[in-house]
């Protein structure tokens, strides 16, 4: 019984290492520059959906480029994250 939690344990820590982003899949630029996309609108829930407090007016899955950093999105309430230099953040995850 020992052996069988001690097994389990070790499998519960592994599946919790990752180096996803919660609010997002990421994947290094080809060119080395930093983008964005949204490729999940919250189910069309947003209304005005906004990046850094300004209309996001492009369609879903639009790859631009912006600044590595901090980020905030609007939909109903300001969510916070960060996205890495030199990748290709996809934005999908609006949950909790």
């Amino acid at each position: 019984m020992k052996y069988l939690l001690i097994i389990l344990l070790s499998f519960s820590l592994v599946a919790c290492i990752s180096d996803e982003h919660l609010r997002g899949q990421v994947e290094p630029s080809q060119d080395g520059k930093t983008y964005f996309s949204i490729v999940d609108d919250n189910g069309g829930r947003c209304g005005s959906l906004l990046f850094d407090g300004k209309p996001w007016d492009l369609p879903l899955s639009e790859v631009v480029e912006i600044e590595a950093g901090e980020h905030t999105i609007y939909c109903g309430a300001s969510i916070s994250f960060i996205v890495p230099e030199g990748v290709v953040f996809k934005f999908d995850y609006w949950g909790p």
